[in-house]
């Protein structure tokens, strides 16, 4: 059998953001470009996918007007090579919402749902990814072996585009900076 058999063609060699910017959006579904390559992720599982889904659901009523928060969305880190991350939950620019791609300068935080084989990615790659490109906040969040889930925050300090440490919450969620929230994440 053979790589193409496996993955198509446009999977073994370096992406532009011309090229991802013609795909349709069926071709850009469950993928992420790191360094211009393909990267396909594992569907995530329906607990992931909830656990994203109410944090954007409270996310988006605690924003207001200014900010709208969303899963499954598409983030250009950089151009050249080729960078695009798709956060678990994004909270970006209401006023962005059309304009694409969205860019870090559009994002004020992004979170990401930690799974089985993201572990590293999410704990180390991203978060250097997220914070060279300038976004302001960066949330981890776990399952610990009870099933609560821990959300870890960080800060961006703009001098050295490195993340210091926020809060750790587990079970409910109370940010007051950049807007308040409280989330009681118990019942997952």
């Amino acid at each position: 059998m053979t790589a193409e058999m496996v993955a198509p063609a446009w999977m073994h060699s370096q992406i532009s953001a011309e090229q991802y910017d013609s795909w349709s959006e069926e071709q850009c579904a469950g993928i992420e470009i790191v360094d211009g390559m393909v990267v396909v992720s594992p569907s995530a599982s329906k607990r992931h996918n909830r656990l994203a889904r109410i944090l954007a659901n409270a996310l988006d009523s605690a924003a207001g007007p200014d900010w709208n928060a969303d899963t499954d969305f598409d983030v250009r880190l950089q151009d050249v090579p080729l960078t695009n991350r798709r956060p678990d939950v994004i909270v970006y620019r209401a006023e962005t919402i059309d304009l694409t791609p969205t860019r870090p300068e559009h994002v004020l935080l992004v979170v990401e749902v930690v799974s089985p084989g993201s572990e590293t990615t999410d704990r180390v790659v991203k978060v250097d990814q997220y914070a060279k490109s300038g976004i302001p906040f960066y949330w981890r969040v776990e399952q610990a072996a009870t099933g609560v889930p821990i959300v870890y925050t960080y800060v961006l300090d703009p001098a050295t585009k490195a993340y210091r440490d926020g809060e750790m919450f587990t079970g409910t969620v109370n940010a007051t900076a950049p807007f308040s929230l409280t989330v009681d994440l118990g019942d997952m």
